[in-house]
């Protein structure tokens, strides 16, 4: 190549790097840098493997995400793959459920103070010292007995789709009333009611009429899961001690009202498992929380995964 040549192609070179469109790519790497892979761990609590999902740098602020039913840690991969950049992302998967170990309920107690003390197990077994508490649906149950127990831990609390009014839960809590009040007779029911196809894709669509945002796979999963042997009686015998959130649901909103912790309320207004006016529950108790209504189903981050990550990172810088 001859001087000339050498001196055009320098030339095209800087004029491509000076680019304004060149210039906006570089600035919004260096604002945006690439997420932290996602690893998927097992670690010994109580004699179980429990599994989790981790990414994020370990030296920012740690966001623990607590699942709901049927799902899993799989349901937050959507923000494992849009805030790693600036937080410390915690997901385990709950004794039953996912990839932990699944006891025989003959032999573990399933029941919502003893999921709570395994993840109370766990978070001390990672050395996370403070944390905000990420709830969805079970995870609102699992994760208030963890703040009560260790308030002095919780920097700020996420509820989605997760009930702490006993108003909350709505009509459509007639049948698994009746469950607690008389198991036998009513087990049968119980089961159709919360452990059917229909029942599981409703969790996730309830009345959107956007049905072709969601993808099937999320329902019939979660259902192909709840089939797994021992799955029925395992999820049966939880949600029977579901009764007991009820019971300590005031103990919730007394501990809200006195300490007033930082609060951010997400909510699927197309959610048919629980009452709609939940969400000003949390405000009438916390007067300065945060809250949002979305266009979504139970599981919001089926289909509003970038809103709900923008809200987050928000709360979280202020």
């Amino acid at each position: 190549m001859n001087k000339a040549c050498r001196s055009s192609l320098v030339a095209l070179v800087i004029t491509l790097m000076m680019h304004p469109c060149n210039n906006w790519a570089l600035a919004q790497r260096r604002e945006h840098p690439v997420a932290h892979t996602t690893v998927y761990r097992t670690v010994q609590i109580d004699g179980l493997s429990i599994f989790y999902r981790e990414a994020g740098p370990k030296d920012a602020p740690t966001i623990l995400l607590l699942h709901g039913l049927p799902s899993s840690s799989r349901m937050f991969e959507p923000l494992l793959t849009r805030l790693t950049d600036r937080y410390h992302l915690i997901a385990p998967d709950y004794p039953g459920f996912g990839h932990s170990d699944w006891p025989d309920p003959r032999q573990f107690a399933y029941t919502f103070d003893h999921i709570a003390s395994v993840m109370d197990d766990f978070t001390q077994a990672l050395g996370l010292s403070h944390y905000t508490l990420y709830m969805q649906d079970y995870g609102g149950p699992v994760g208030f007995r963890m703040a009560l127990a260790h308030p002095e831990r919780v920097q700020a609390l996420i509820v989605q789709d997760a009930v702490a009014h006993n108003e909350g839960l709505g009509v459509n809590w007639t049948t698994r009333r009746a469950f607690w009040a008389d198991r036998s007779a009513h087990e049968e029911a119980l089961r159709k009611n919360l452990l059917s196809l229909a029942a599981t894709k409703t969790r996730h669509v309830g009345d959107d009429p956007n049905t072709e945002l969601y993808d099937p796979d999320l329902w019939t999963d979660e259902y192909a899961f709840l089939n797994s042997p021992g799955q029925a009686q395992i999820q049966i015998d939880l949600f029977y001690d579901y009764r007991t959130n009820v019971d300590a649901y005031p103990k919730w909103q007394a501990w809200m009202q006195k300490t007033q912790p930082k609060l951010l309320v997400l909510w699927g207004k197309h959610d048919l498992s629980f009452d709609p006016g939940e969400p000003e529950r949390y405000r009438k108790d916390v007067p300065n929380a945060e809250v949002h209504v979305l266009d979504a189903g139970h599981f919001a981050l089926d289909t509003k995964a970038d809103e709900i990550a923008a809200f987050i990172n928000e709360f979280m810088q202020r």
